[in-house]
């Protein structure tokens, strides 16, 4: 079992097809969901799984939490989206990685990216706080360059 930080092939092909609308007033809704280190999750992840997934805590719940987007910009050719941090009170939880992926898509909660923490992530009691990186044409989480 491995999580490996990707962004997910299948969405490389939806993006093209117009499966999925960064717009930050009226597009799609996405969401982030927690995994275990026994996950397995890849570029190869088409869709949201419950396998692996963190259990129950506090206020996380399956599925994950719903991502605000920041907004979509371009500098120096690079595309990028942005989502503000997600907050998680009251949990008692242990992950390794998570999951983007998108609600409204045409396909069933389509896999966006993988992010891999690098080591496990522990809370107890607490908050587990996702911070994004700054919304750069560096270190933005999604961005596309030619």
């Amino acid at each position: 079992m491995a999580i490996t930080q990707a962004i997910a092939n299948s969405f490389k092909k939806e993006l093209l097809e117009g499966d999925h609308n960064f717009k930050q007033s009226g597009g799609d809704k996405f969401k982030l969901a927690l995994y275990t280190a026994g996950a397995t999750l890849t570029s190869a992840t088409t869709s949201y799984t419950t396998s692996q997934e963190v259990s129950a805590s506090g206020q996380y719940t399956a599925g994950g939490g719903a991502l605000v987007n920041a907004g979509t910009s371009i500098t120096a050719g690079v595309a990028r989206v942005d989502f503000e941090n997600l907050s998680f009170t009251g949990v008692t939880l242990t992950a390794r990685g998570a999951l983007i992926y998108n609600t409204s898509a045409t396909q069933t909660d389509a896999a966006v990216a993988v992010l891999d923490f690098g080591a496990d992530k522990t809370a107890t009691s607490g908050t587990f706080t996702i911070q994004f990186p700054a919304a750069t044409s560096t270190a933005a989480i999604l961005r596309i360059s030619g």
